[in-house]
């Protein structure tokens, strides 16, 4: 990354609450206006052959000794340490591993007794011990804190959605030639990151507070509706006031209009239509214990890491979350247009990664897979020799594709970004889908609800077409091609917590089971 104080900013500022300062040895508060020394006239000779005896000694630290070799190759003298003994940057990276739980990170942080007792008991000269115990504890919270899982086992939950390699060493020898430049600043990650963490506090408190009770329909009782009275009530009315979607508690146990604009408001959030009833599934939902949701907003912050925080700052992007079964394209970080989407089936899994939309297929043509045609197309034929025409097929060579028209399974334009998995977006005349709360029903493709909005609003701005040309084309019978100026970005991604800006949370049904999964390779990992 670019940005010469970026992660001075990140660490004094943004990735902890303001009120997370620790106190220095000798009783001081450390602040973020806190003055570095300016050791160059300190510097003390660093003996770099004690270093295979430390990590021998330190074994959960190994993985960092290639970079901790590198920081000093370039060095050689004790950087956290200067003649005044520890300068006051090092309480900082202190104070910030102390508080990992901020960021979701429920880990136990190697050697923390022989840590703190470096900086709660100082020597009055500096040792090797403790100098490469500090570059250590920094690497473990880059590593940990803005990197997070690696690659090759973040593609072991299905995500594949680039990611970008950041030299932490480069960071920190910036931050030593120019330790002044400290300002607050959120874009080291993902801004969702940010969001989850004010909702991960929020939730917190919930749990401090006891949480919530359990929720249960009177024996019988299939739902509740405007004007019932239930003891279930009473537990769902405090449920919705502790999440902020009511803001006052009343203790009533009669459905009254107020818990009914609360219900809506939380149906909102989850991307669903409210229709006035308390069933089953609202019920089941909303018993999920807080440290369920703590656990989901954990998970998710941890996805989030492994987003480039360049994705906030796009002209514009194309952005599908499957959890949520929601489109939504981003202009300069604000959502200007939003549609529902259904996904791939547990079978056929929607894969998380990202391309560049090339260009818009109008009237399309769909080329059967050989998946499908072995596994679909081909019996059908067997029993009925007029499957073909009854469903707009036809032989080419020794494929079978689908002809333009009303019946195309792909509607009537489709959103190109070649890639490797032949995943795109596309219309559907199966419209009825989207009104399932559960929308995953595909292929692995993914249908757009509002395909022709989005087809109008991409060829306007890309090409100043009309809506009556993009009609025009969506209806000619004929396929037709329309290549973009200006790619679109498009990601894909999974998603089961989403917060907004001040920190209100809405939580996904994990569709395709993978929060587990990442769950156990992230406390295994730590």
């Amino acid at each position: 990354m670019k940005k010469t104080n970026a992660l001075l900013a990140f660490i004094l500022g943004c990735t902890f609450l303001v009120t997370s300062c620790n106190k220095k040895k000798d009783g001081e508060n450390v602040s973020d206006n806190t003055e570095v020394h300016d050791h160059d006239d300190a510097q003390i000779p660093l003996d770099t052959t004690q270093f295979a005896a430390f990590f021998q000694k330190h074994p959960d630290f190994k993985q960092f000794e290639g970079e901790v070799s590198k920081l000093y190759s370039k060095h050689h003298h004790y950087i956290w340490h200067d003649k005044g003994g520890l300068i006051e940057f090092a309480d900082v990276v202190h104070n910030r591993v102390n508080q990992l739980d901020n960021e979701g990170l429920e880990i136990k942080v190697p050697y923390k007794e022989e840590l703190n007792e470096v900086f709660d008991n100082p020597k009055s000269k500096p040792d090797t011990n403790s100098e490469l115990l500090i570059s250590s504890m920094y690497f473990y919270y880059t590593k940990n804190v803005l990197e997070g899982l690696d690659k090759t086992k973040s593609q072991q939950t299905g995500w594949y959605l680039p990611r970008e390699r950041v030299d932490y060493v480069a960071y920190l020898d910036t931050l030593m030639q120019d330790p002044k430049l400290i300002k607050r600043d959120e874009s080291e990650l993902f801004s969702q990151y940010y969001n989850l963490r004010k909702g991960l506090q929020k939730y917190r408190e919930i749990e401090k507070k006891g949480g919530w009770g359990a929720i249960k329909l009177d024996e019988g009782v299939k739902s509740l509706k405007e004007g019932d009275s239930a003891a279930a009530i009473v537990q769902i009315r405090k449920r919705l006031v502790l999440e902020g979607y009511m803001k006052n508690d009343s203790g009533k146990s009669v459905y009254d209009s107020e818990l009914k604009e609360g219900l809506k408001a939380y149906e909102q959030k989850h991307n669903r239509e409210f229709d006035g009833k308390i069933g089953p599934a609202i019920v089941t939902e909303m018993n999920m214990p807080v440290a369920q949701l703590i656990k989901a907003i954990s998970i998710n912050m941890e996805r989030c890491r492994w987003i480039s925080p360049k994705m906030d700052k796009a002209p514009e992007v194309i952005a599908v979350n499957i959890p949520s079964y929601r489109l939504v394209y981003f202009k300069k970080g604000k959502p200007a247009f939003t549609s529902k989407v259904v996904v791939g089936k547990e079978l056929n899994k929607t894969v998380v990664f990202s391309g560049n939309m090339s260009y818009l297929n109008f009237a399309p043509y769909w080329n059967i897979p050989t998946s499908i045609l072995n596994k679909e197309i081909k019996p059908g034929i067997a029993k009925d020799p007029n499957y073909l025409a009854k469903h707009n097929m036809e032989w080419v060579g020794k494929r079978v594709r689908q002809k333009p028209g009303g019946q195309n399974s792909l509607g009537k334009v489709k959103f190109m970004f070649p890639n490797q998995n032949n995943i795109y977006l596309h219309d559907t005349p199966a419209k009825s889908l989207f009104n399932q709360d559960d929308r995953a029903f595909s292929h692995g493709c993914v249908r757009v609800e509002k395909a022709r909005d989005l087809a109008i609003m991409i060829t306007k701005e890309d090409g100043n077409w009309t809506e009556a040309k993009v009609d025009k084309a969506m209806n000619a019978g004929k396929e037709s091609t329309y290549s973009l100026k200006k790619k679109i970005p498009v990601y894909i991604a999974y998603f089961t917590a989403w917060a907004d800006e001040n920190g209100n949370v809405a939580f996904f049904e994990d569709i395709y089971k993978r929060d587990e999964r990442l769950a156990g390779l992230l406390y295994a990992a730590k």
